[in-house]
């Protein structure tokens, strides 16, 4: 009788996961496709969103209405890309937030808190500075790429020095290599005699997806799914490590291993978010701490849901960025942080309660 109240009692709470799951995701898959279409209609040339629909529809072979040539070559060739980028990157801070939010238990923790957005703006920067970005088309994405993930081993190698992994010392060894190879990206900028290249480098740090093309899709956004499955996959044993090592191990969780899968899924997602846009700022922190004070801590729902909601908020900040003071374009990482820091302020006044007891 009370093994079967018991079993009925969990049957309820996956009911209630499944059902914030379900809703959630039809929301903002909406959303997605609501902002994507409008963000394809607006720019320097502006489509009506029939005509951007009939061009996504003939591309997968229905003929619905006629449109132009240019037109199609705005959408498939330029627009359409750089939309895909954005929606990638947005996935890749929300999910890689929220697994570090969850794994250290800290609603101020963000991707970049393992030094992935310093090694990858480092290496964007030793890119630019030494001319090799001018050589070859993806020289800047890979160099960040490798900058990212060098510093996330950097810093999990010294969390682990002595073979006893400490995620106080992740932390600390984490605000130390961002410290350091900020200050090494500031005495580039000082010492680089090129104006051109100083303005490229201030430009790529402030984080924006112009002139994205498909190969910047093809480099990151088979990465960002991957580890965004993977993170996905692993949802249920975040949840049990934030009840404490201890209860985890004993329910079958393997602490040390899963923690080195969680942190290098969110590293690389993070890696190759940053090596296509540069630094963008607060989607992070914002997209999975709001997601966690309106649906509560279980990372089954608030992983996936991180992954839409940050797609939808970077689609909709780069639509702002692009077309609020044509022709010019506004940068999206300082459009973010303008949003993100005073909102994010709100959140801490209004919400002062602690939000991961599951």
């Amino acid at each position: 009788m009370l093994y079967a109240g018991v079993s009925g009692l969990r049957g309820y709470r996956q009911m209630r996961v499944s059902a914030r799951l379900a809703i959630g995701a039809a929301i903002l898959l909406a959303l997605v496709l609501v902002v994507a279409l409008i963000s394809l209609s607006l720019g320097p040339v502006d489509i009506p969103t029939s005509h951007v629909a009939a061009i996504i529809l003939s591309s997968i072979g229905f003929d619905v209405a006629e449109f132009a040539r240019t037109e199609q070559l705005v959408i498939d060739q330029i627009r359409l890309p750089r939309i895909i980028v954005g929606a990638s990157v947005g996935m890749a801070l929300g999910v890689a937030g929220a697994t570090m939010q969850g794994l250290f238990r800290n609603p101020m923790a963000d991707p970049g808190i393992i030094g992935v957005s310093a090694g990858g703006a480092l290496g964007a920067v030793i890119a630019i500075a030494t001319g090799t970005a001018a050589l070859f088309f993806l020289a800047l994405p890979v160099f960040a790429f490798v900058g990212a993930m060098a510093a996330a081993f950097l810093v999990y190698g010294i969390a682990a020095v002595g073979g006893r992994f400490s995620m106080a010392t992740l932390l600390l060894a984490g605000v130390a290599v961002n410290a350091f190879l900020g200050a090494i990206v500031s005495a580039i900028i000082i010492v680089l005699p090129d104006n051109e290249a100083l303005r490229e480098i201030l430009f790529w740090l402030a984080g924006g997806l112009d002139s994205r093309s498909w190969e910047h899709v093809r480099i990151a956004t088979p990465l960002i799914v991957a580890s965004t499955a993977v993170l996905l996959l692993m949802s249920r044993d975040l949840n049990l490590l934030m009840l404490g090592d201890d209860e985890a191990r004993s329910m079958g969780v393997r602490v040390g291993a899963t923690r080195i899968v969680l942190l290098a899924a969110a590293a690389l997602a993070t890696g190759a978010a940053v090596a296509v846009s540069g630094t963008i700022a607060f989607v992070g922190l914002i997209i999975p701490h709001t997601l966690r004070l309106v649906l509560g801590p279980d990372n089954r729902v608030l992983i996936p849901l991180s992954a839409l909601a940050g797609a939808v908020f970077v689609i909709l900040a780069d639509t702002v960025a692009r077309t609020i003071i044509e022709p010019a374009e506004f940068r999206v990482g300082i459009l973010t942080a303008f949003v993100g820091a005073p909102f994010f302020i709100l959140l801490l006044i209004k919400n002062k309660r602690q939000v991961y007891s599951l």
